[in-house]
């Protein structure tokens, strides 16, 4: 062999030096290209991803400790007014039984999670038109005042920035708006006629002006996507700042168009909860539903790759099934508010300490809204 030539595990090697190297320059707070992060995105091996999941731990526990906070997710309706190709709960999917649940559940909803020791509410829902910022503002004035020591999480879609400065001064102190996808044309595939990452964007920005913690989020594997794609999520979200970040693997559901596409790698999203923990090193990051229901133990393979968020269901039992974002999405078990005690037990297995106080943002966003 010429000595100007390589056998492959020095190429191997060179390779993964490559990228060790953009992941370290990640962790000591520089942005590397777009090219370099789909480099290791698209060429990461299972020593490579494992060197990123060590990294993450690091910083999650320099700035965590082994808390993992806990939120109670209420999925309040499953009716919504959006065409999604990848959602469930699609306006499209006639074969879905859609409910709403009434202010009095919901409340009931945080009872029992007050008395399990949630000490934070997700209201989660589809952009459902009944809704109205009058109703939305009854229900989180009714939580507010019956918990004055929680946090309330909304998770409703797009609404005019009035809309958001209303359920903010009614009591609100989060909002989740995932935006599935930093790229134009991307988000084009993913959506109908109609729906544009400009206005995404823009409300996101109006949230941050309101006052909101903010969390934005991506899908890992949806179709079309690319490890430049994936790139791009880390820089996007870098720039941007959230204080909460929510990306699990896509999941298909039968009742969309996108019902036979494969679903998103537990592998790839796990090396993406790792990156975007190193690019914000204070956000919080949910160890996701879709993450576990893709893999048994993929909630804790995110905690050990830099998640420090759980957040099981408090909803009915009735309607846990019918909020179907995807085949195959749990609500029973260690998703299941009911089970904290379980959950608890599960995380001391992995050296993690569930933190059942509200958990709080304490980091300076890294980007700029």
């Amino acid at each position: 062999m010429s000595i100007f030539q390589t056998d492959s595990s020095e190429k191997t090697f060179a390779m993964e030096n490559r990228h060790k190297a953009v992941i370290d320059a990640l962790r000591g707070g520089a942005l590397p290209s777009r090219d370099a992060l789909a480099g290791v995105i698209a060429g990461a091996d299972a020593a490579t991803r494992e060197y990123a999941a060590g990294l993450a731990r690091e910083v999650t526990e320099a700035n965590f400790g082994d808390a993992v906070y806990l939120r109670g997710l209420v999925e309040f309706t499953n009716y919504c007014g959006n065409d999604c190709l990848y959602c469930g709960i699609r306006k499209s999917n006639a074969g879905l039984e859609r409910y709403r649940l009434t202010p009095d559940a919901i409340l009931g909803c945080c009872r029992e999670g007050y008395g399990l020791g949630f000490r934070t509410f997700v209201l989660q829902g589809g952009e459902d038109g009944y809704w109205t910022d009058a109703r939305l503002e009854g229900v989180v004035g009714a939580i507010r005042g019956e918990f004055p020591d929680c946090a309330i999480t909304l998770s409703l879609g797009e609404r005019s920035e009035e809309s958001y400065r209303r359920l903010f001064r009614a009591g609100a102190d989060r909002y989740l708006l995932r935006h599935e996808t930093s790229d134009v044309e991307h988000y084009r595939r993913l959506h109908p006629e109609g729906m544009g990452l400009e206005i995404r964007v823009a409300c996101l920005r109006a949230l941050k002006r309101v006052g909101f913690q903010v969390g934005a989020g991506f899908m890992v594997g949806s179709p079309c996507q690319t490890p430049l794609h994936l790139a791009g999520e880390v820089i996007f979200l870098r720039e941007f700042g959230p204080e909460m970040v929510g990306l699990g693997p896509f999941l298909p559901h039968g009742g969309t168009p996108f019902a036979g596409e494969a679903a998103g790698s537990v592998e790839v999203t796990l090396l993406m909860l790792s990156l975007v923990r190193l690019a914000l090193p204070h956000a919080m990051l949910p160890a996701t539903t879709a993450l576990g229901s893709a893999e048994a133990g993929g909630r804790e393979r995110g905690i050990m790759a830099g998640a420090n968020v759980v957040m099981p269901n408090l909803s009915p039992l009735a309607v846990r099934e019918r909020y179907a974002l995807y085949d195959g999405k749990l609500g029973t078990g260690l998703e299941a508010g009911e089970n904290v005690a379980g959950l608890r037990a599960g995380l001391a297995a992995i050296g993690r300490r569930l933190v059942v106080d509200r958990g709080d943002y304490r980091g300076c966003p890294a980007g700029k809204a």
